[in-house]
């Protein structure tokens, strides 16, 4: 049945046998493909039904469908011509993971963070309003959506200006984490509790077909709304000015397609909620949907080996056991950054604010005013979005907040909306932060354990990556204490990494070493700052210096070191920048990657003998 579906259009012509099997073979081609490329399987197993009846209601691309985040949005891939290359999903030059409207005209926008769905969905009606046409725009947002505050500023937006927009709100109880939260409770009432609804349609039928039926229900509306709130509270959705329509069921077909075509009826803004089960029809998804929420690579499971956020989680747990001061606070990242097992033995101290970034980061600021120790653990990319609460919030008042800065750098088949390869650039600028980049487990611990002690806020910047064995300095210590680490003397090069460049660096080494060529390494452990004592007399005494960061060229580490060099006068020091280009990384593993960017041992010898003159 799926090889007759070439785009929305066939779907229409399906009956109700030939819809049902087309949506197990659908779950079918999700579960082969995912559990071999990797991403996002129980989210989108959970949406098959909805995405159906969204391409049988609507007709993209002209109706514009809206995918909050994105991680839902699989079958609709499936749905609209893109069938054949589904195989090369999250692979290099193959299907992004997420909306991408350069790859197909039915993605109506670029969607890898939460929250974004409702703002641009109404972006794009007003838009519409003003060209005169009248074509439909739906956000599908998640309820682990309604943790983030962006959300509401568009619904109280939408409602008051009362722009014709549909919302439909995909419930599953989840975001990766359960949904958390008094908001979730309500949804959990609203799920449970069809009986408003009923009530509702009943009356507005028994009305129409009396005398007057009109003049009626104007004069009942009161009535209606007080029998309303005996048997439900009024919805958030109708305070904020929006029309409610639900709970439906988001596995039955005709009903979502009864659903939305009374929400396209009504011409004003609507949410339509549907209720559905994460992980649906896969016995191991629906057993463990947040296991199943993003599975990695087959290749990269069968790998094994301890991560850094393995490390991080077992450094974090011995400190939280140590300092009753220290406090960890994620945004629904409770799996990803590894603290779900330390959140089970510290239910008090772990603290899952949801999808809330911004309110995370100013509570830790609050913590840490009050006498605490906060280690917020968020993703790089994410944490782009609370730029104005670290730098008012925290760094404004110089308060000890740690952050810990999981996926920093190339993140892989997550791909452009994930890489986190911006931060060294917005952390460099803020005062009071000091920016720190572990190159190996060991470091990382010692590290973390320094940072909480630290006086004013650290960011700690590790990737998504396996955890190399401990490299020692020169001159080793058992602590870390804020300054740079020579690996390795040489007499021609000086090589500068960062972070989980140490290791290709010291291996670009011994490949220039082969040629002769004796290249010392330097771990920079800050980017900021720099360790300049250290930095300049090595400099000084090489007058080639090649800087390797795992970041964009833009006021990245390779800058902070040429800002470095010309503040002290060393204005004929020879130096290389190896880093990522400006522009947005695309998605593929992240070892090809690194080496497609040269950001290996081997494009880290290029560039050392470019330097030198030995091309």
């Amino acid at each position: 049945m799926l090889e007759r579906v070439s785009g929305p259009a066939d779907l229409k012509l399906l009956d109700a046998g030939e819809l049902k099997q087309l949506c197990a073979e659908l779950r079918e081609k999700l579960v082969q493909t995912v559990t071999e490329t990797g991403g996002h399987l129980a989210s989108n197993l959970g949406a098959v039904e909805l995405t159906v009846a969204l391409h049988r209601v609507f007709d993209s691309p002209v109706d514009r469908i809206v995918w909050d985040v994105g991680h839902q949005s699989y079958t609709h891939k499936l749905l609209t011509g893109r069938g054949a290359l589904f195989g090369t999903l999250r692979q290099y030059g193959g299907l992004s993971g997420f909306p991408e409207p350069a790859e197909s005209e039915h993605d109506a926008f670029v969607a890898g963070h939460a929250g974004t769905s409702i703002s641009a969905a109404m972006g794009m009606a007003m838009a519409r309003d003003r060209a005169g046409d009248r074509h439909d725009v739906v956000a599908v947002v998640g309820d682990g959506g309604l943790t983030c505050g962006m959300l509401y500023e568009a619904l109280n937006h939408v409602g008051q200006a009362g722009t014709r927009v549909i919302v439909v709100l995909n419930d599953n109880g989840m975001s990766i984490s359960p949904t958390v939260g008094s908001l979730a409770r309500r949804l959990h009432m609203l799920r449970t509790g069809p009986l408003y609804s009923r009530l509702k349609s009943r009356i507005d039928y028994a009305l129409r077909g009396l005398p007057k039926g009109r003049s009626l229900r104007w004069v009942l509306r009161r009535l209606k709304a007080g029998a309303r709130a005996v048997v439900a509270p009024v919805t958030l959705f109708e305070q904020l000015g929006l029309t409610y329509l639900g709970p439906v069921d988001g596995h039955d077909i005709e009903s979502l397609e009864s659903s939305l075509r009374r929400a396209r009826t009504l011409r004003r803004a609507t949410v339509v909620h549907v209720v559905t089960q994460k992980g649906k029809g896969y016995g191991p998804a629906e057993a463990d949907p947040i296991g199943y929420h993003g599975l990695a690579p087959r290749g990269e499971r069968d790998r094994g080996g301890e991560t850094f956020s393995d490390v991080f989680a077992d450094a974090i747990g011995s400190l939280l056991r140590e300092d009753p001061r220290v406090v960890v606070i994620t945004a629904a990242m409770l799996d990803g950054t590894g603290l779900k097992r330390v959140a089970a033995e510290f239910p008090g101290r772990v603290l899952d604010v949801g999808i809330s970034e911004e309110h995370g980061v100013t509570l830790a600021a609050g913590l840490a005013a009050g006498g605490m120790r906060p280690v917020v653990a968020i993703y790089s990319t994410f944490l782009q979005r609370a730029f104005d609460q670290m730098v008012h919030d925290v760094c404004l008042q110089a308060l000890p907040v740690v952050f810990a800065l999981d996926r920093s750098g190339v993140v892989g088949e997550d791909g452009k909306t994930h890489q986190g390869v911006f931060d060294l650039a917005y952390l460099g600028l803020m005062p009071h932060m000091t920016v720190a980049a572990p190159r190996d487990g060991e470091q990382l611990r010692r590290m973390l354990r320094w940072a909480v002690g630290s006086d004013g806020p650290v960011a700690l910047r590790y990737p998504r990556a396996r955890v190399l064995g401990p490299i020692a300095p020169l001159h080793g210590s058992t602590a870390y204490d804020g300054k740079a680490e020579m690996l390795r003397d040489g007499k021609d090069v000086l090589i500068v990494a960062l972070g989980a460049m140490v290791g290709p660096a010291l291996e670009a080494s011994d490949a220039l070493r082969s040629r002769g060529i004796e290249a010392a390494v330097m771990d920079a452990c800050l980017a900021r700052p720099l360790d300049c004592e250290l930095l300049c007399g090595q400099a000084s005494h090489y007058g080639a210096v090649v800087t390797v960061e795992e970041h964009v060229l833009s006021g990245g580490f390779g800058s902070m070191v040429l800002a470095a060099l010309q503040d002290a006068g060393l204005h004929d020091i020879r130096v290389a920048r190896v880093a990522l280009p400006d522009e947005f990384i695309p998605h593929g593993e992240r070892g090809l990657l690194l080496s497609a960017y040269g950001l290996d041992a081997e494009g880290i010898e290029k560039a050392s003998l470019a330097l030198l003159g030995h091309v």
